[in-house]
């Protein structure tokens, strides 16, 4: 089925490809007819069949009104009501308002603190979604909305929307930021943080557990690098063999002693380093064990121990220090 965007809005809607045909034959349903031949020729379960085949084939796209067949029409098409995917994704008004709703539903809340625009979308206007957001805000079904790994013009144009319409613009944003990743969340976003009073939410502080110096030697059983059945992790494995991933593996190699004169594991070194900076509003980890947990809280003492010095011989061992000087003057 092909799909078309409905004008400048981020729903996409079936597109027709036989003009003039009823029922099945045509992408965009219309009941219409059934206004028309209710009660004489086309019964509920003709109806329903016609449903069925427009759903089984893609289509979106339904059209009634109030006035046909004095309403039996809309009860018919409410019995033949299935759900369609092609807008459960991306961050349409539709999919931002029906997505919040099932997924409190979902969570058995009424609220959740925070919601983030996950990833940006190119295809859908920056207005409808800022309107979007503030109207679950409004609602109260999230206090604040935030983004996830959209550029600082995505991120500066939705505050330029949310201001000239008098609305709330995105408070935090959440991205990938590591050792070895940081060029967006120190150069990039660096005119965010005071603008607009942009929190983060990082994710990956141990880049995708690269930085616990586990995969130095050889892949270990029990990791997720070990998950054959997930294409995300084998390339990942594959990516180790790479130059690239090889002088990311040397400069673990390089923060070992660092970690031991700190008394601390290498994945406690990576996190301590993460929340040392002061834009960093919280570190998102993950864990297959309990145990993991209590040695990434860890981390937290480490902070106080990053002193200058020490600072100053992790970036001699990163050595991909962001230039932070203006590229045009």
């Amino acid at each position: 089925m092909e799909y078309r965007f409905l004008g400048r809005s981020g729903l996409k809607v079936s597109c027709p490809l036989v003009a003039g045909v009823r029922y099945s034959d045509i992408p965009s349903f219309n009941l219409m007819c059934r206004a028309v031949t209710y009660g004489r020729q086309v019964g509920d379960d003709i109806a329903e069949l016609c449903m069925k085949e427009a759903y089984d084939n893609g289509i979106n796209f339904f059209d009634n009104a109030e006035g046909y067949a004095e309403g039996e029409s809309e009860i018919a098409m409410g019995k033949g009501q299935q759900p369609c995917a092609v807008n459960e994704k991306g961050l349409s008004r539709k999919h931002i308002i029906e997505g919040t709703k099932a997924s409190l539903e979902r969570l058995q809340l009424e609220y959740v603190d925070l919601i983030f625009a996950h990833r940006p979308d190119v295809d859908t206007p920056t207005e409808e979604i800022v309107r979007a957001f503030n109207y679950v805000i409004d609602r109260g079904w999230a206090f604040y909305w935030g983004t996830s790994e959209w550029s600082a013009e995505q991120i500066t144009d939705a505050h330029r929307i949310a201001e000239n319409l008098g609305l709330i613009g995105p408070l935090m944003e959440q991205p990938e930021y590591n050792m070895l990743h940081r060029d967006r969340f120190e150069r990039e976003y660096s005119p965010l943080y005071a603008k607009h009073g942009l929190g983060t939410t990082i994710f990956s502080p141990l880049a995708t557990g690269i930085l616990t110096g586990k995969y130095n030697n050889e892949v270990p059983s029990d990791s997720r690098f070990a998950l054959k059945a997930i294409p995300f992790f084998q390339n990942a494995v594959a990516g180790l063999e790479t130059p690239e991933g090889k002088e990311k593996l040397a400069k673990v190699e390089v923060l070992k002693p660092i970690a031991e004169k700190l008394g601390c594991s290498l994945a406690q070194l990576a996190l301590a380093w993460c929340i040392k900076n002061p834009n960093v509003s919280t570190v998102i980890t993950g864990a297959s064990k309990p145990s993991q947990i209590t040695e990434n809280i860890k981390a937290l003492a480490i902070v106080p121990k990053l002193t200058d010095e020490i600072v100053a011989e992790i970036e001699i061992a990163l050595a991909n220090k962001p230039d932070l000087q203006p590229r045009f003057r």
